[in-house]
C-alpha cells in the first residue's frame, strides 16, 4: 500500500488504521473526513465539524481517535455522547471494525438495556464509552463510570441531542470532565445553542463546515405514486411484488399504523416485522438481526425507531406516510442509493397528501417523478419470471440431482404439463392470477392555482423560520413527568408518535416530578393540543394544555 493508492495514508493515519479501513472497501477520504483527520492528528485545539447525516462523520473523529489513543491504560479514555440506542451501537461497531489489531475496549451504555450488563462491562476495564446522555448520567450516579480522567469527549449529533431534550443533561456531563481534555463537536446543523455549548465549555476551537453538494443522492431513484388511501396497502403490495428482489424499509407516521402495516404484509405471505417506541430492545436488536441477514426483507418503521439504523444494499425505501418535513423525508431515502448501487425511493401520495408533498419537493430541491402502478398482468408476469430464473439457477447448479427418483414416481402416467399446474396451484395457489390483485383506481391531482402555490411559499417560509427556532413558540403543559418514567428523550418521542408533529420543533423541554414543559411553534401547539382533547374526550382532562403564566 502506498500514498499514492490510498487517500487516507496521506491523512497521517498509522498504517494499521487505513489496513483496517482499506478492508472495509474505503479507499478515499470524504471531505469532512479530509478536513477533519489531519487537524485532530496534529493539533491540541477543539473541533466543532458540521456537515451532512451520511457523510462519515464517525470516521472523521473514530479514525484519529484511535490512532490516539494509548493501549493498557486500565481507564476510560474517551466518552462519546449520541441521542440515540441505535446510534450507539453504530458508532461502536464502527469504531471496532477501525481498530484493528489495536488493543483499545469500547463498551455501549444506553436505556433498554440491563444496567447490571453494563456494569459488569465497565468493571471489565473500557478505554472508549459510547453512550446516551440519561444512562451516561446513571453510570456516574452510582459510580460504575469515571470520566474525570477522559482525553476526549464527542458530541456526535449535536443539533438532535438539542432537538430531544439532552441540553441540561449534556451539561451535567461536561461539568464532570477535566478541563484539559478535547472536546469534538458534530452535528448536520449548528443552531445557536450548540454554539453557546462550544462557548461555553469548549477552549479555543476550529470550525469546520462542509457545504452540502445536495439534499438527495443521485443514485437514489424518485418516484411517487397518487392513490386513494384505501388502496395504499394493495398499492405497496404491488410495488414490492413488481421489484422483484425487494429489500427495503417500509415508513410509517405512527407505532400504531407500523404494527397495522406489518401485520397486513404477514397475511399476504411477506416476510416483514416492525419496529417503533414500544418494541422492547430485546425485539428490536432480534428483529434487526434478522433483517440484516435477510430472513426478512421487509421492516416497518417509524422515524424514530430507524434512527441509527445501519444496513447495507437496501433497495428500496417505500414512504408509506409521508413524512412532516422535508429534513426527514432526506434523512429516510438516503438509507439506499449508497456505495455507488443505486436504489429507489418511494412514495405513496393520497390527495390529503397533496399540499405537504409540494412543500416537501421545494424544500428538498428533489426530482421526483410520478409513475403509474404497474397493472396486475405486469406484476403477475414479473413474478412468472423470477420463479423461472429461480428454476433455471437450481437446475444449473445441479441442486436437483437427489430427487430425480420422486420425479420420476410422480410422473407415472401422469400428463407433465398437470402435474406442473397441480404444483404450482398447490404452491403458489392464486399468486400468479391477475384476477387476485384488487383493481386500484390511478388518481391524478389537479392544477394547483397561483394563489394556492402562494400559501406554498407562505408555509415554506413558516418551516424554515421554525427549524431556525425565530418564531415565537408556545409553552405547552403536560401531566406527566419523572415519577411516570418519563424523561426528555421519551417526552419527545411520544409527542412526536402520538401526533406527527416532528421533534425539530419540539424545544426547551423540562421534565418534572409530576409534569413537563416543552415550547413548539404556534401551529404545532394547536396540533398537538387538539389531538390530546379529543382523545381525553368531552369533559375530560387533557394530558396536554397549553402552560400558564
Amino acid at each position: 500500500m502506498t500514498n499514492q493508492t490510498n487517500g487516507f495514508l496521506q491523512l497521517g493515519l498509522s498504517e494499521g488504521i487505513v489496513n483496517a479501513i482499506t478492508k472495509k472497501g474505503f479507499n478515499q477520504p470524504t471531505p469532512i473526513q479530509a478536513a477533519t483527520i489531519p487537524l485532530l492528528l496534529s493539533n491540541t485545539v477543539d473541533v466543532v465539524g458540521q456537515a451532512q447525516t451520511g457523510t462519515g462523520k464517525t470516521a472523521a473523529f473514530g479514525l484519529p481517535l484511535i490512532d490516539l489513543l494509548k493501549e493498557n491504560q486500565k481507564q476510560v479514555q474517551a466518552l462519546i455522547l449520541v441521542p440515540t440506542r441505535e446510534l450507539a451501537l453504530q458508532v461502536a461497531n464502527e469504531l471496532i471494525s477501525y481498530k484493528g489489531e489495536k488493543k483499545l475496549f469500547i463498551a455501549t451504555v444506553y436505556g433498554g438495556q440491563s444496567i447490571q450488563t453494563q456494569i459488569r462491562d465497565l468493571k471489565k476495564g473500557v478505554d472508549i464509552v459510547v453512550g446516551t446522555p440519561g444512562r451516561i448520567i446513571d453510570h456516574m450516579e452510582r459510580a460504575t463510570l469515571k470520566i474525570d480522567h477522559i482525553s476526549h469527549l464527542i458530541l456526535d449529533e449535536a443539533d438532535e441531542m438539542l432537538n430531544m431534550g439532552f441540553v441540561e443533561d449534556i451539561e451535567k456531563i461536561l461539568a464532570q470532565t477535566p478541563k484539559n481534555k478535547r472536546v469534538l463537536l458534530f452535528s448536520a446543523t449548528m443552531p445557536s445553542r450548540i454554539l453557546d455549548i462550544a462557548k461555553n465549555y469548549m477552549g479555543k476551537y476550529e470550525l469546520i463546515k462542509i457545504t452540502p453538494q445536495v439534499l438527495t443522492t443521485h443514485l437514489t431513484e424518485q418516484v411517487y405514486y397518487e392513490v386513494a388511501a384505501r388502496d395504499k396497502k394493495d398499492a405497496l403490495c404491488r410495488i414490492i411484488d413488481f421489484a422483484g428482489d425487494f429489500y427495503g424499509l417500509v415508513f410509517c407516521q405512527t407505532k400504531v399504523e407500523t404494527d397495522e402495516i406489518a401485520h397486513y404484509l404477514q397475511e399476504q405471505g411477506y416476510a416483514a416485522e416492525a419496529i417503533h417506541g414500544d418494541v422492547s430492545q430485546a425485539q428490536r436488536e432480534k428483529t434487526l438481526a434478522k433483517f440484516k441477514k435477510k430472513q426478512i426483507n421487509i421492516l416497518v418503521a417509524t422515524d424514530v425507531a430507524a434512527r441509527g439504523i445501519d444496513v447495507k444494499d437496501l433497495s428500496h425505501v417505500v414512504n408509506y406516510s409521508l413524512p412532516q418535513d422535508a429534513e426527514t423525508y432526506v434523512h429516510r431515502i438516503g438509507r439506499t442509493g449508497r456505495a455507488g448501487k443505486s436504489g429507489t425511493a418511494i412514495s405513496l401520495i393520497s390527495p390529503s397528501d397533496f399540499r405537504k408533498f409540494a412543500l416537501v419537493k421545494r424544500v428538498a430541491k428533489a426530482e421526483i417523478k410520478r409513475m403509474s402502478l404497474p397493472d396486475a398482468h405486469k406484476v403477475v408476469r414479473k413474478k412468472i419470471e423470477k420463479l423461472k430464473a429461480k428454476l433455471f439457477q437450481l437446475i444449473a447448479d445441479g441442486e436437483i440431482e437427489a430427487y430425480f427418483d420422486l420425479a420420476h414416481e410422480l410422473l407415472g402416467g401422469v400428463d407433465p404439463e398437470e402435474l406442473v399446474a397441480a404444483m404450482l396451484r398447490l404452491h403458489h395457489k392464486d399468486e400468479f392470477n391477475p384476477e387476485s390483485y384488487k383493481p386500484i383506481k390511478e388518481l391524478r391531482s389537479e392544477n394547483k392555482s397561483d394563489s394556492r402555490f402562494d400559501k406554498m411559499r407562505a408555509e415554506t417560509k413558516r418551516f424554515k423560520k421554525s427549524l431556525d427556532g425565530d418564531e415565537n413558540g408556545v409553552r405547552l403543559f403536560i401531566a406527566k413527568g419523572k415519577m411516570d418514567d418519563l424523561t426528555p428523550r421519551k417526552l419527545v418521542e411520544m409527542l412526536q408518535e402520538e401526533t406527527n408533529v416532528p421533534q425539530r420543533f419540539m424545544d426547551r423541554v423540562k421534565v418534572m416530578e409530576k409534569f413537563s414543559f416543552v415550547t413548539v411553534p404556534q401551529k404545532e401547539a394547536a396540533t398537538i393540543v387538539n389531538h390530546y382533547r379529543r382523545a381525553a374526550g368531552k369533559g375530560k382532562r387533557s394530558l396536554v394544555e397549553i402552560a400558564k403564566d
